[in-house]
């Protein structure tokens, strides 16, 4: 049984993140860890906390903190938002640790006896009025490529594409807003990923498992030419440039790039875990200490491919040392917020915090994986949220429950029923189940979350169909027995519901499987439906939980659309017929 590896991009450390970064990265490789844990895998699901580079020191002055002191913080804050949205990290790091640092020079060392890095001499905007350099994320200004006022001097958000600083147009401090920029000579180290070119283009193309986003974005960069990435910023805060142990000459008001010295942080994360008592990292990491034999998938966001696709594994390659590399690559475009991608730095959307001052963890998580920004952007809507919450999750999956559950309470006094055999209707219900199963199960594999959630969603509803098929409240008048039946199939498709539901909705799932007296955490049901519908034992105690999901009202949406931004659409009629 293969080992899975499972990381996703490192959120930012420059404060909460919105929803955005929780639909393109985390969440989906949380609920790919929960069920392949659900599966008996053994499962290492590291994350972190990027900390370093332009954005963590502005951040921190703006905030009036020192910027260790203000990462130290925000760290905590994002560790503890993500615990509450229920994201199972086995570990969750900070690529400030010493283990990221030494493993970011010791691979600068290895690249460079590599002659895949080399010193130059660079021609850089300096800000007269701020009396420093300006690195890349310092400086503002018009993307030369699609003409976006705000693109980064590293990157265009707008249009994806990878930039150079001095190739902006009408550029700025980003620090002060000051114009008075002049150019200047400095020395920086240059990562050679033009001579990577091929051995990069042969990985990529060997990876038949990443989807096409992943793919095309990685073939993008290929198809245009790889080009050798400065790897040094004139900066305070970061890795330090050092050679040999010491500082070197030259680069001591320098530090590592953020984006070569991030991703180095997986590896980091995992020696952090491993020094804490979790066991031994290389076999992880090291395919000459057994890494081989896992299965390493990465979840992240669309605009964040490149350098996963390119710069990362030109690193690791680059090396020549046996480090495991990515095996799926599963990219995410934008969740947009009313026609805007969600955004940090502009505080635009509903951010993780005040998302669980209003709902509870598991609407949210339900939501964004069913809605995912999988195969296209997807756009955020009040409207969408209260139905997938008062559709999906109180009518069809939690008034199933309760139903249920009251009914035992009242006439079986909250015991699984013994009496009866199951007739025909129920063997088809067997039949369906079995294939429902196996649908779910393939679509949790492959990484598919928003055919997982409609898998997951017609499970729920073929229990309801099954009970008004079934109408126990009617055979209970005239066939005690049947109506045991009923109610016995019912409950154990009440525990099947919490065990391939747990994955999405843990914290509901595990007040259903309490209820119901089954074992948490759960493992994957198998394939037999017949034997997973009868795995409660009779005579076992249930009990009545909460009412598992609230409805979301109009005055509801009224209240967060002026809260928040965004304008719902009029409600629709609503069906009143009562789903049991």
């Amino acid at each position: 049984m293969p080992r899975i590896l499972i990381t996703s991009a490192l959120p930012y450390i420059n404060g909460v993140k919105h929803l955005g970064t929780l639909a393109g990265s985390m969440l989906p490789a949380d609920v790919y860890a929960r069920f392949q844990r659900a599966r008996g895998h053994e499962v290492l699901y590291v994350c972190a906390t990027d900390e370093h580079g332009t954005p963590a020191e502005l951040a921190a002055a703006e905030a009036g903190q020192d910027v260790f002191t203000y990462c130290e913080e925000q760290h905590r804050a994002q560790r503890d938002i993500g615990r509450r949205f229920g994201l199972s990290w086995d570990w969750f790091g900070r690529s400030s640790s010493p283990q990221n640092a030494r493993l970011t020079q010791h691979l600068a060392e290895v690249l460079e006896d590599n002659r895949l890095i080399e010193e130059r001499l660079d021609t850089l905007l300096y800000s007269i009025d701020d009396h420093r350099f300006l690195p890349d994320r310092y400086i503002e200004g018009t993307c030369p490529v699609c003409g976006y006022g705000q693109a980064r001097g590293d990157q265009c958000d707008n249009c994806n594409s990878l930039l150079d600083p001095m190739d902006l147009k009408d550029p700025y401090s980003a620090v002060s807003g000051s114009r008075n920029l002049e150019a200047r000579e400095t020395r920086h180290l240059y990562l050679l990923q033009s001579r990577m070119q091929g051995p990069i283009r042969a990985w990529v193309d060997a990876k038949s498992e990443w989807p096409m986003l992943a793919r095309s974005i990685a073939h993008k960069h290929l198809d245009e030419g790889l080009i050798d990435r400065g790897i040094t910023r004139d900066l305070a805060w970061g890795v330090p440039v050092l050679r040999g142990g010491r500082p070197r000459p030259g680069f001591e008001a320098k530090v590592f790039y953020v984006w070569f010295d991030a991703p180095i942080e997986y590896i980091g994360a995992t020696q952090e875990w491993a020094d804490a008592g979790g066991g031994d990292w290389r076999r992880w990491w090291r395919t000459d200490a057994g890494a081989e034999d896992v299965r390493y998938v990465q979840f992240m966001g669309k605009d964040n491919v490149a350098f996963h696709a390119v710069s990362f594994p030109a690193t690791l390659l680059g090396s020549g040392e046996p480090w495991k590399t990515v095996d799926t690559l599963k990219a995410f475009n934008w969740l947009n917020w009313y026609g805007e991608p969600f955004s940090t730095s502009h505080r635009r959307g509903v951010f993780l915090d005040t998302a669980l001052e209003i709902l509870p963890p598991d609407c949210w998580r339900w939501y964004l994986t069913a809605n995912s920004p999988e195969h296209s952007d997807a756009a955020f809507t009040w409207e969408q949220l209260t139905a997938s919450v008062n559709r999906d999750l109180a009518d069809v999956l939690g008034n199933f429950v309760n139903r249920i559950l009251k009914f035992c309470e009242a006439r079986f006094d909250g015991a699984v029923p013994a009496d009866g055999e199951p007739s025909a209707l129920e063997h088809k219900l067997y039949a369906d189940v079995s294939v429902r199963l196996a649908d779910l199960t393939a679509q949790f594999e492959a990484i598919e979350a928003r055919k997982a959630a409609q898998a997951l969603r017609g499970l729920w509803a073929a229990g309801n169909e099954y009970l008004q098929a079934a109408a126990p409240w009617t055979a209970i008048k005239t066939d005690q027995a049947r109506a045991a039946v009923i109610m016995r199939t019912a409950l154990n498709l009440a525990a099947l519901y919490a065990r391939v539901s747990a994955p999405v909705i843990p914290f509901a799932a595990e007040t259903i499987t309490l209820a119901l007296g089954d074992a948490w955490p759960p493992s994957w049901p198998s394939l037999d439906a017949r034997a997973e519908l009868d795995r409660l034992a009779p005579g076992s105690r249930v009990t009545v939980p909460e009412v598992l999901f609230r409805k979301i009202e109009e005055a509801d949406v009224a209240a967060w659309a002026e809260r928040f931004g965004g304008v719902p659409r009029p409600a629709r009629s609503r069906d009143p017929r009562q789903i049991i």
